[in-house]
C-alpha cells in the first residue's frame, strides 16, 4: 500500500477539526455553546475545502449519517409521547422499590438494564429509553441523576461492543470482513463482561460519595396509577416489536431509522388523541443539529486524507510485530474516538486493513483490536459517543428546568469520570488480548468454521 505524503489539506482539515473541538471542549471558559462551535466549525470546514479542492457542499450533505440523525429524532419522539402517559413514573418507583435505598443495587440494576439492552440495540437508542427513567427515579428518591446517567452511558458503551449489532463500528467491521454474529461474540464477549464489570467497580468508587447518601423514603401508597394506559401499554408492544426490528434490519433490508418511524407511526395511531405539536416539540433539535455539524467537520477531515495518512503509520508495526501493532491500533483508535465519532475512523481503517489483507497479512486480530478500541474510546469524553451527547443534553435540561447548575454533566467533570473509566478498560482489553494472542490471531476463515460446527451449523 503506497503511503500518503503530507498535504496542505491534511494541514487545513486538521487544524479546523482541532480549533472546533477546543472550542468544544472550553464551553465552560469562553461561553459559547457547543451547538455554536460545532456549526462554525461545519461552515468553515466547508467553506475552506471547497476553496482548496477537498470537500464541497455536497460532499458535506454526504457525510451526514441521517440514519443516526433519523433514528435519535424518532426515538426521543417516542420518549416525548410515552412521559405523560405515567408508565417510567410507575417503573421507577418499581426499581426503587427493588433497590430498597441501597444506591449502588441501584446503580447496577439500571446498568445492567441498559447493558442488555445495548447488546442488542445501538447504544444511542438504550440511552434515549433509560434517560428519562434515571431522571425520575433520581427525582423520586430526591438523589443526584449525575452517577445514574454517566453510568447508564459509559456501560452500554462498553456493552455495545460485544455484539455486531450493538454499535455501528461492529456492524461496518463485521460486513467488510465477513464476521458473524457468533464469531463476533465469542470474541469479544469475554472481553466485554471483564471490562464491564471493571466499570462497575470503578463507578462505586468514582461515585463514593454520592451512594454513600440517604435516599428520600418513598410512600408507594401515594403511587399515581397511569394516566394513559392505553398509550403506555401500546408504546411498550412497539417498542418489542421494534427490538426484533433492530435485531432483524439487515435480513429485512430496513435501516435502524425506518424501524423507528415505522414505530412511532404506529404510536402515532395507537394514541390517537396524542397533540403531535406537543410531542415533537420535545425533539431537542439542537442535539440533532449539533450531530450533523460533526458529521460535517468529521467528514471534511475524511476527503482530505489525513484519518488514512494517520492510519497508514500502523503498516511497518504490522510487518515487524503483530501483537504490537494489533494493540498500538487500539490504544490509538480509543484516543481518537474520544476526540472524534468512531464511525468516519473505522470508515478510514477498514480500507488500509483490507489492503494488508491482499499483501497476504493476517489482519485478524487488527479486527478485535479495532473493535475494542473505538468502542471503549467513546467513554473518555462527552462527545466520544452518540450516547454520550445525548446524555449531557438531558441533564443540561435537567438543570435548566431545576434552576440548578450542579445537575448539568461538564465535559470536566465528563473528563474526571470518564477518561480513568476508557484507560482502565483499555488496560484490561490489553492484558486479555496479550494473555489470549493464540485466540485473537487465529485467522478469521478458521474461527468462523470452528464457530460454525459448534453452533451446529457448519462451516
Amino acid at each position: 500500500m503506497e503511503t500518503l505524503e503530507w498535504n496542505n489539506d491534511m494541514l487545513v482539515s486538521a487544524l479546523v477539526l482541532a480549533v472546533t473541538f477546543i472550542a468544544i471542549f472550553t464551553e465552560e471558559i469562553h461561553k459559547i455553546h457547543r451547538v455554536k462551535c460545532g456549526m462554525a466549525g461545519a461552515a468553515v470546514m466547508i467553506v475552506l475545502g471547497q476553496s482548496m479542492g477537498f470537500y464541497n457542499p455536497d460532499q458535506a450533505v454526504e457525510a451526514i449519517d441521517w440514519n443516526v440523525v433519523f433514528l435519535l429524532g424518532g426515538m426521543m419522539t417516542i420518549v416525548a409521547i410515552m412521559i405523560p402517559t405515567g408508565g417510567f413514573q410507575q417503573m421507577a418507583y418499581w426499581a426503587a422499590d427493588f433497590s430498597k435505598g441501597r444506591l449502588f443495587l441501584l446503580l447496577a440494576l439500571i446498568g445492567s438494564l441498559v447493558t442488555g439492552l445495548s447488546l442488542l440495540l445501538d447504544n444511542v437508542t438504550t440511552v434515549v429509553i433509560f434517560g428519562p427513567l434515571i431522571i425520575l427515579i433520581c427525582q423520586s428518591l430526591r438523589v443526584s441523576p449525575i452517577p445514574y446517567l454517566l453510568a447508564a452511558a459509559l456501560l452500554s458503551d462498553t456493552g455495545g461492543v460485544a455484539t455486531l449489532v450493538g454499535d455501528p463500528p461492529n456492524l461496518m467491521i463485521g460486513s467488510a470482513f465477513g464476521i458473524g454474529f457468533n464469531t463476533f461474540l465469542i470474541h469479544m464477549g469475554g472481553m466485554v463482561l471483564v471490562a464491564w464489570l471493571v466499570v462497575l467497580v470503578m463507578l462505586r468508587t468514582l461515585f463514593k460519595e454520592e451512594l454513600a447518601v440517604t435516599p428520600h423514603e418513598l410512600d408507594l401508597t401515594d403511587r399515581e396509577p397511569l394516566s394513559d394506559p392505553k398509550t403506555w401499554y401500546g408504546a411498550m408492544g412497539v417498542l418489542g416489536i421494534m427490538v426484533i426490528g433492530f435485531i432483524m434490519h439487515n435480513a429485512l433490508h430496513w435501516e435502524p431509522w425506518f424501524v423507528t418511524a415505522l414505530g412511532l407511526t404506529a404510536l402515532a395511531f395507537i394514541g390517537k388523541d396524542l397533540d403531535m405539536e406537543e410531542a415533537f416539540a420535545h425533539t431537542e433539535l439542537a442535539l440533532l443539529m449539533f450531530f450533523i455539524s460533526l458529521f460535517i467537520i468529521v467528514g471534511g477531515v475524511e476527503h482530505s486524507q489525513f484519518l488514512e495518512y494517520l492510519g497508514t503509520f500502523i503498516i511497518p508495526f504490522v510487518q515487524e510485530d503483530l501483537l504490537v501493532a494489533t494493540l498500538l491500533l487500539m490504544w490509538v483508535a480509543a484516543f481518537l474516538s474520544a476526540a472524534i465519532d468512531n464511525i468516519p475512523f473505522t470508515a478510514a481503517m477498514i480500507p488500509i486493513i483490507a489492503g494488508m489483507e491482499t499483501q497476504g497479512i493476517n489482519v485478524t486480530p487488527l479486527f478485535w483490536g479495532l473493535a475494542a478500541g473505538v468502542g471503549m474510546g467513546g467513554n473518555g469524553t462527552h462527545i466520544g459517543s452518540t450516547a454520550n451527547v445525548f446524555i449531557v443534553t438531558i441533564s443540561e435540561k435537567m438543570a435548566k428546568d431545576a434552576g440548578d447548575p450542579s445537575l448539568a454533566i461538564t465535559p470536566g467533570m465528563w473528563m474526571r469520570k470518564g477518561l480513568p473509566v476508557m484507560l482502565v478498560t483499555l488496560v484490561t482489553c490489553t492484558i486479555i488480548m496479550w494473555t489470549f494472542w493464540d485466540f485473537y490471531s487465529v485467522p478469521i476463515e478458521t474461527t468462523s468454521a470452528v464457530v460454525g460446527e459448534v453452533m451446529g451449523g457448519g462451516p
